[in-house]
């Protein structure tokens, strides 16, 4: 078993339920190690926090092959275990099971964790031409259905008067009434007093969103000081130019951690049938009402979920779905579509190529 203090690791976030899952760990081989947390992924090396200090490590090769063999990697917002050498040198020497997790698909379909151990992702979305219900459902299905609370942060209120209002008030009628939206300046103290709820000792909270929507600028706001890059937006479209370029966890006066991260371009969560459904509730509680018990949504004739439901939400689920089907599909299932998308190609060509001959 891990043994260790609460009290030493709150700053740094610690919770009873992190502490209690933590110490169910048997972890024998390595019982003289000392815990800390990952901050910062650098390319050799790794910073740590003992809940005092920070550190910087390295992990040991071996763990870098195990993890390999499971395609994973250690990830800002890691608990590690570590050990130091004769020379003095820290190195990490074995990581305990994250309690929450949060993956996402890269370009090439492999699943990428993008931060471990977090209570409350803040889902920032500027009130510029950066907002886009459309993706915020995609970061909604990222987050929800993994134990990690959602909280929508619409930032750069200072615009418009009464454009906060109006777009809190759409999101409300697309989303429903369950889910918690802040409009905030994230330049402004009073950001910090609106979050707070969310930021208690012990808390870990991570900054989700695209590159300009003001997550290093709320995160500075946050610590009180200039600790993150920020930059300008294009004035055409309100896109950043990735100042962050990396996750970055940091310690807050209050006791709270806040994770930074780089904006992405394109979402492609890692989600199920089971989490879309939490996400897209209305869609299935409407679904019960349509006409045909197996209603694709589609031009079915008295179909609930069209009368219900915002077209571009429905069309969102829906693509939703099929990426989430897809992703779950094995090697041979995807072989096999992949020959009938061949055969229909080829038939498609032949036809085309005899239609221009007797043309």
């Amino acid at each position: 078993m891990i043994s260790f203090s609460i009290d030493d690791f709150k700053t740094v976030g610690m919770t009873p339920g992190l502490a209690q899952h933590l110490q169910r760990q048997a972890l024998t081989p390595h019982p003289e190690g000392a815990l800390m947390r990952v901050t910062a992924i650098h390319r050799e090396t790794l910073t740590l926090h003992d809940g005092q200090l920070e550190h910087s490590a390295r992990a040991l090769p071996r763990l870098q092959r195990e993890m390999l063999d499971l395609q994973t990697a250690l990830n800002v917002g890691d608990w590690v275990l570590t050990t130091e050498d004769d020379q003095g040198a820290l190195w990490v020497v074995h990581r305990p099971e994250p309690l929450t997790t949060l993956a996402r698909k890269d370009a090439d379909g492999h699943h990428h964790t993008v931060v471990s151990n977090v209570d409350t992702a803040f889902l920032v979305m500027g009130l510029d031409d950066d907002f886009n219900p459309q993706r915020l459902e995609r970061y909604l299905a990222l987050v929800q259905g993994n134990g990690v609370l959602a909280v929508v942060v619409l930032t750069k209120a200072d615009g418009a008067p009464g454009l906060a209002e109006a777009r809190v008030a759409e999101l409300r009628d697309r989303l429903g009434n369950a889910l918690d939206i802040v409009a905030v300046d994230g330049r402004s103290p009073d950001a910090t007093a609106a979050l707070q709820p969310y930021l208690g000792l012990g808390q870990t909270v991570v900054m989700l969103g695209s590159s300009g929507a003001g997550k290093s600028t709320l995160t500075n706001t946050l610590l009180g000081q200039q600790r993150q890059d920020t930059g300008a937006v294009r004035m055409h479209d309100s896109r950043g130019k990735h100042t962050t370029t990396a996750r970055t966890l940091h310690c807050l006066a209050g006791g709270a951690c806040v994770i930074d991260t780089p904006g992405v371009r394109t979402l492609s969560p890692c989600v199920d049938a089971a989490t879309l459904a939490q996400v897209f509730d209305d869609i299935g509680q409407l679904s019960q009402q349509c006409r045909f018990r197996d209603c694709q949504h589609g031009d079915e004739p008295g179909c609930a979920v069209r009368a219900g439901v915002h077209p571009s939400r429905l069309k969102n689920y829906q693509k939703l779905l099929r990426e989430s089907q897809r992703d779950q599909r094995s090697v041979f299932e995807r072989q096999a579509q992949l020959a009938v998308w061949k055969v229909r190609s080829k038939a498609v060509r032949a036809k085309n190529k005899l239609t221009s001959e007797w043309g």
